[in-house]
């Protein structure tokens, strides 16, 4: 593999084989991160890579568009049996740039909206101040149950009905549980909004019947491709039909020029993925490593935001182990267990140190592992944990954790 790489530029071919092998022998545990299959990687560094293809199928600005038009047709076929969307816009090249089309084709500058705050679960492309989305949008943040860490339904359309904002984002990046998009379908009628999902995080679980479906409540769905949905890093943009039209204008010539078609291709073989049997086998998998996972991490005397999970992740508040997210992130980075800080409802600490780490498990059930597999990685935490600066207990933990992702490699098959 890579073998004209190695040959014309060692210096590259070296890093990709340290990254290639940081991941191999470590616990990949952000629950935002996944290994994509070897055919979604080939189809990314495809000849598509070479190819312009601004506009839409049937609509090029360039000529030589033909297989273009064919892999992005095929892609956004398998997009919408997947999700069951009545239209779907496959060319976003991130999932934040799927969220600014959605508010560009809906909103003017200084309209509102509501969505869940950043250190309550939200994203930053949701209305962060240092985001396009803060910048120029007036946003309306809510915020969960600091006694329980759930979204507060009432608490939510008692704003909504407060402010009238034009759209009301329901999805979030740090949330363990099943969000209720009924719920807030309601609350957008009340209020008269719009209402988008970004099902970024979920997305994979949607697709396998382990989460509730955003549709028909919601009229906008964006998503990445990557996280639980296994693909290339990219995004979607769904809607009703009615607002086809605008979403497309938005995405391009709007916010985009040309799309990636290599990604595009690579969308195609992962949406393809995701249409077999198998794909609901690894989703159900997902889902029950992370409650494996909180309850190994709950017998270790953890806390854990909303005292568990009901999808692919886990949020811990680390303030009864003495300990910041950001500390957490380091030793646990030292024991061969990749993890990020992450703000938890009330927290008193700055974003760049957290109070909360969270852990996913898409990337390791992507590997094989199971429930066992899942109690054993609460353990090296907890071990690692209480190690804190003992360097030589964390390098022990390390060996372990190399072990065990020995027995389970990622492209094993290839």
């Amino acid at each position: 593999m890579f073998e004209h790489l190695k040959k014309s530029d060692e210096a590259v071919y070296d890093i990709i084989e340290r990254e290639h092998r940081r991941q191999e022998e470590n616990l990949e545990m952000i629950a935002s991160e996944n290994f994509a299959s070897f055919s979604v990687l080939e189809a990314a560094s495809s000849f598509f890579t070479n190819k312009y293809a601004e506009g839409y199928p049937g609509k090029r600005y360039y000529g030589g568009c033909l297989h273009c038009d064919e892999i992005e047709t095929l892609a956004l076929v398998r997009c919408k049996k997947i999700f069951g969307a009545e239209h779907a816009n496959v060319q976003p090249l991130s999932g934040t740039s799927a969220n600014m089309a959605v508010y560009f084709a809906v909103l003017e500058q200084g309209d509102r909206i509501l969505s869940m705050d950043l250190a309550h679960g939200g994203h930053l492309s949701h209305g962060h101040p240092l985001s396009f989305s803060g910048r120029f949008y007036e946003i309306i943040p809510a915020r969960n149950n600091l006694q329980t860490g759930l979204i507060d339904y009432d608490e939510m359309e008692k704003l909504a009905m407060k402010h009238k904002p034009k759209l009301i984002i329901c999805g979030a990046s740090a949330y363990p549980r099943i969000i209720d998009f009924k719920r807030y379908r309601a609350i957008a009628d009340k209020a008269g909004s719009y209402l988008m999902a970004d099902i970024a995080h979920i997305a994979g679980l949607v697709a396998a019947g382990e989460h509730p479906s955003p549709f028909p409540f919601c009229d906008f769905v964006t998503t990445t491709t990557h996280k639980t949905l296994r693909g290339p890093r990219g995004g979607v943009i769904m809607s009703k039909k009615e607002h086809a039209a605008i979403i497309d204008r938005q995405v391009f010539p709007g916010i985009q020029g040309g799309p990636h078609m290599h990604i595009m291709a690579a969308k195609a073989a992962a949406f393809g993925e995701a249409l077999k049997p198998e794909f609901r086998l690894y989703q159900r998998q997902i889902v029950l490593n992370s409650k494996a996972l909180a309850e190994g991490l709950l017998k270790n005397n953890f806390t854990l935001v909303t005292g568990g999970t009901d999808n692919h992740m886990v949020l811990v508040d680390m303030r009864n182990k003495n300990m910041t997210g950001k500390l957490a992130q380091n030793i646990l980075e030292e024991a061969g267990i990749t993890a990020n800080k992450n703000s938890i409802p009330g927290d008193p600490e700055k974003p760049f140190v957290t109070s909360g780490i969270r852990l996913g498990t898409p990337a390791v059930t992507t590997r094989g592992m199971k429930e066992p597999e899942m109690l054993r990685i609460a353990g090296f935490i907890n071990r690692a944990v209480e190690a804190g600066d003992d360097k030589k207990t964390l390098e022990a933990i390390r060996n372990e954790v190399k072990a065990m992702t020995s027995d389970f490699p990622i492209y094993k098959n290839e």
